[in-house]
């Protein structure tokens, strides 16, 4: 259900801000990137001067968690302050598949229906919540919480419930689109498959301010719907130059220019695509730099067009490329920010959706040899769902190293907290959870503000994915590991790359966590796991 607006009066945080005017926030999730893939946590081969200097003066954390191992269910962990046990959206559930249609961009075939699993109208998300409390919202980058169908693009078909009806989604879109959860400016591919290419047909938009728009439209690519799409396999692709990663950004720095004019607070949720397979771009400094660094050691790929991943003879370049590329961005984003007076008073938060990748070439146990963390995407294992988080702002204390616990669906009562909506926060917190609408979150804001003494912590975190039929429970320093029902503890204080299953030792606690995992985990028909043995 919905919730009533908590009114604003007497809820701006007690630190000082700008002028007195409400913070703003701005979210950077990227997509892929690994614990150990920015200079900050302890990359040695990759560039990455302006997050590094982020973590320098803000607050760096060592035992941040994602929703999930793969994208659409960690996304809807932030978006719906749910564990991956409770939300509706546990996997990357696609609306793509019925095949593709001539002709749809120029000569271009694509899909005439992209987008995932959407998420349930009954339950509120991020942006809707900020929205109503009178913030203007953007987002840019991959939504990935509904689909998108060309030919009913402004036709949303509801169940008897409120929520999309699923099986009419050849004659509609989805309800749950930016334009109708919460969102005043959207740029980006609506579908995360859509976004494996960053030379595609369109990228998705939704700006009835600045363009007019009524609904979710296509933007169509013009210079590269001339030339072959990446699925052909044909090398005409190459001559494709629209380039989706810095339009995407270009469109988020003019929306920036856009609230600075406004003056009324904002949050933005960036959710660039870098450094997400497929590893081509443009063959600029950036590139040429790792190109000739890495010429002695770096590998070729023959390319997957089914994935829309095209070749390339470069993969380690490509890949570290991708990432100081995104530095770059961030680089932009806190200077445009200063440039418009809006630094002070905009909290940024920089972080991943899930651990590294392997797709498209990517190899990256070349790049974090330290080998600190078992598991990849896809992996319950410490890898695939520990990410950097890096916080930076009005009163983030500089130059610290936080070892709190927290999951993505910690963000919602924390940036509610933060923007001074105490009542909204505690509504949309673990403690005010119930079985008809469930929340999981625990406000960070104590640690993030500074006051680690008085933090509340979490008794466990949870996580599952139906895909490798895994889950994942951290209780302390106790992390048990399910693997098709086979249960596997480690002592992640004494053992953090996972090596040495000690539930024979301690079969007490292995008892209580499958206790907690059956509680917590409720059943999907979407999304099926085995539970512990």
């Amino acid at each position: 259900m919905k919730r009533l607006f908590t009114a604003l009066a007497g809820l701006i945080p007690s630190m000082a801000f700008a002028q007195g005017a409400r913070p703003n926030i701005i979210y950077i999730m990227c997509d892929d990137m690994g614990y150990g893939d920015l200079g900050c946590y302890g990359q040695q081969l990759i560039s990455t001067p302006n997050i590094d200097r982020m973590a320098a003066e803000g607050m760096r954390f060592t035992q941040a968690y994602a929703g999930s191992p793969v994208s659409a269910p960690s996304r809807a962990s932030f978006m719906t302050g749910q564990h991956s046990g409770h939300a509706h959206v546990r996997g990357n559930r696609e609306y793509w598949k019925d095949g593709m249609r001539d002709n749809m961009y120029g000569t271009q075939r694509d899909y005439p229906i992209i987008g995932q699993e959407p998420y349930l109208m009954t339950h509120e998300i991020i942006p809707e919540i900020f929205k109503r409390a009178g913030y203007n919202t953007g987002m840019f980058g991959k939504w990935a919480g509904g689909y998108w169908n060309s030919d009913y693009p402004d036709t949303y078909a509801v169940d008897a419930d409120g929520n999309t009806d699923t099986g009419r989604y050849r004659t509609s879109s989805s309800s749950s689109l930016p334009n109708k959860r919460g969102i005043d400016c959207f740029y980006g591919p609506i579908c995360q498959f859509q976004a494996h290419t960053y030379y595609p047909n369109f990228i998705n938009r939704y700006d009835p301010e600045g363009r007019g728009d009524r609904h979710v439209v296509a933007e169509v690519m013009e210079q590269n719907v001339e030339h072959a799409a990446v699925f052909s396999g044909n090398a005409d692709f190459e001559l494709r130059s629209q380039y989706s990663a810095d339009l995407i950004h270009r469109y988020a720095l003019e929306w920036i220019d856009r609230m600075a004019d406004k003056r009324e607070p904002f949050l933005g949720i960036f959710t660039y695509t870098l450094p997400h397979a497929e590893l081509w771009q443009p063959n600029d400094s950036i590139l040429q730099r790792y190109t000739e660094a890495f010429r002695c050691d770096d590998k070729a790929f023959g390319g997957n067009y089914g994935s829309w991943y095209y070749k390339n003879s470069n993969s380690h370049a490509q890949f570290a490329a991708m990432i100081t590329r995104l530095d770059a961005y961030v680089g932009e984003i806190r200077k445009r920010l200063e440039e418009k007076g809006l630094a002070d008073n905009t909290l940024i938060i920089f972080t991943s959706d899930n651990g590294p990748h392997e797709e498209g070439g990517a190899d990256p146990g070349w790049f974090n040899r330290d080998g600190l963390l078992q598991g990849r995407k896809r992996s319950t294992y410490e890898g695939g769902i520990r990410i950097p988080f890096i916080c930076c702002g009005p009163g983030v204390p500089a130059g610290t190293v936080n070892d709190h616990q927290l999951a993505f669906y910690d963000i919602m009562p924390t940036f509610l907290d933060y923007v001074g909506l105490k009542d909204e926060a505690r509504a949309h917190s673990l403690d005010n959870s119930s079985a008809e609408d469930r929340f999981d979150g625990i406000s960070f804001y104590n640690t993030l503000t500074g006051n680690d003494a008085q933090q509340r912590r979490h008794e466990f975190l949870y996580w599952e994915f139906h895909e490798t039929d895994m889950m994942g429970l951290r209780m302390g320093d106790w992390k048990m590991v399910v693997s098709r029902g086979v249960c596997r503890l480690y002592d992640l204080a004494n053992d953090i790359h996972e090596d040495r299953d000690v539930a024979a030792d301690f079969p007490e606690v292995v008892e209580r966590m499958k206790e907690i995992i059956r509680a917590e985990h409720t059943e999907s028909s979407l999304f099926k796991v085995t539970m512990p043995n």
